[in-house]
C-alpha cells in the first residue's frame, strides 16, 4: 500500500494515480461554496478504488489492495464478487449489466456477467486507470501511461479519443460531446467540442481516477492529493461539495442522482455526500 501510494503521488510509475463549457484561457479562480459534511455508510475496504450501481441498486466496489470486487446489496449487506485480481483500479456497468473491472497491473480490462462470470475484454493496455462510459455507450478507458483516453469501438479494439493528456486516469463526456478529464500528473482538462482546452484543476492537488458525471451534466472529480471533492463548473472555475475526505479516490452517482459517494483511499471508507442545489 506504501509502494502505491508513492507512485500515485509521483505519477510516473504506478497507481493512480452538462452543459455546453465556456472557452477561457486563463487559470481558471476557484469558487468556495458551503460544504455538507460527508456521511459514512461502510468501511473495512482495502483501498477501494472504482464504484459504480447497477439497475437494481447494487453497488460494486474495487478493491486494489485486497485484489477483489466487492458488491453491496440494497439493504447494506456485503459479499465478494469477483477475486483474484491484480489491481483492480477503474469499475463501470454496461446498460445491459455488465461488469467492467480495469486490471492496472496487468494492461486489461474484465467483462464479468451479473453471475460473475469473467473474461477478458481489452488488453494491451498501459496502466488503465478510470474508466466509464461516453454518450454512445462506448467503453472509456484513461490509459494513464500513453496520455490518451480510449473508447472500444464495436470490433473490441481500443481506439484514441483524446491524446496528449498528463497521466489521465478519469475522464466523463458532457453532454455537448466535450470531456472533462482527471490527470493525476496535471490537474483537471475540460476538453471543448470544437478542441479547445481549459485546465480547471487549479485548487486541485492530486486529482484521482473518481469523476463523476449526473444525468444534468455536472460534473464532480476527487483530488486523492488532498482531502476535497469538487465540481469543476461549466466556465472552468470549481468549487469544493465536501471536504475533509482522506484521500478521496473513487466517486459515484447514486441511483436517485441525489448525492454523490466516494472511496476514501487513506482509511477504506465509503462515504455519503449531498449534492448541492
Amino acid at each position: 500500500m506504501r509502494t502505491i501510494r508513492r507512485t500515485l503521488i509521483a505519477a510516473i510509475a504506478m497507481v493512480l494515480g452538462m452543459a455546453s463549457f465556456a472557452t477561457t484561457a486563463a487559470s481558471p479562480p476557484v469558487v468556495q461554496a458551503l460544504l455538507e459534511a460527508p456521511t459514512k455508510l461502510w468501511d473495512g475496504f482495502s483501498s477501494p478504488v472504482g464504484m459504480a450501481f447497477d439497475a437494481t441498486g447494487n453497488l460494486y466496489v474495487a478493491e486494489w489492495g485486497a485484489g477483489r470486487v466487492s458488491r453491496i446489496d440494497p439493504q447494506g449487506r456485503r459479499s465478494i464478487f469477483a477475486e483474484g485480481l491484480s489491481g483492480p483500479s477503474g469499475l463501470a456497468i454496461g446498460a445491459d449489466g455488465t461488469i467492467y473491472v480495469a486490471s492496472y497491473s496487468l494492461d486489461e480490462v474484465y467483462r464479468f456477467t451479473p453471475a460473475g462470470v469473467r473474461s477478458v475484454h481489452v488488453t494491451g493496455l498501459a496502466t488503465p486507470a478510470g474508466i466509464g462510459f461516453d454518450r454512445t455507450g462506448r467503453l472509456l478507458i484513461a490509459n494513464r501511461r500513453t496520455n490518451q483516453i480510449l473508447a472500444v469501438a464495436a470490433n473490441g479494439r481500443p481506439e484514441p479519443v483524446i491524446e496528449g493528456l498528463q497521466t489521465p486516469v478519469g475522464a466523463v463526456q458532457t453532454p455537448d460531446g466535450g470531456y472533462v478529464v482527471s490527470n493525476i500528473g496535471g490537474g483537471v482538462t475540460i476538453i471543448r467540442p470544437d478542441g479547445t482546452r481549459v485546465e480547471a484543476g487549479k485548487a486541485f492537488r492530486t486529482p484521482g481516477p473518481g469523476v463523476a458525471i449526473t444525468k444534468e451534466g455536472r460534473v464532480f472529480v476527487v483530488d486523492y492529493g488532498g482531502t476535497t471533492v469538487r465540481e469543476i463548473l461549466s466556465n472552468g472555475e470549481s468549487r469544493s461539495v465536501a471536504d475533509g475526505l482522506r484521500s478521496p479516490v473513487g466517486l459515484t452517482i447514486t441511483p436517485d442522482g441525489a448525492s454523490l459517494l466516494t472511496a476514501a483511499w487513506g482509511d477504506g471508507t465509503i462515504y455519503r455526500i449531498q449534492i448541492p442545489k
